[in-house]
């Protein structure tokens, strides 16, 4: 379990968010908890520390975040 505020790196690899594809490269995003908004699976929305066309937040699996 992640907690807010706490500096990750989001595997966003082959991911389609808001229209945007990632490619295979984009596997060690640095981001920030920002909370968790799913129990079931659990999920947690993400600011990124770079944004990547336009997209600064994601919700991520927490399979996908170390």
């Amino acid at each position: 379990m992640f907690e807010p505020n706490q500096r990750v790196k989001v595997n966003l690899s082959g991911l389609t968010i808001k229209g945007v594809t990632f490619s295979q490269n984009v596997q060690e995003a640095l981001g920030t908890i920002v909370q968790r908004v799913s129990a079931e699976p659990p999920t947690y929305l993400v600011e990124l520390l770079f944004s990547f066309k336009g997209i600064k937040r994601v919700e991520v699996p927490e399979d996908r975040i170390r």
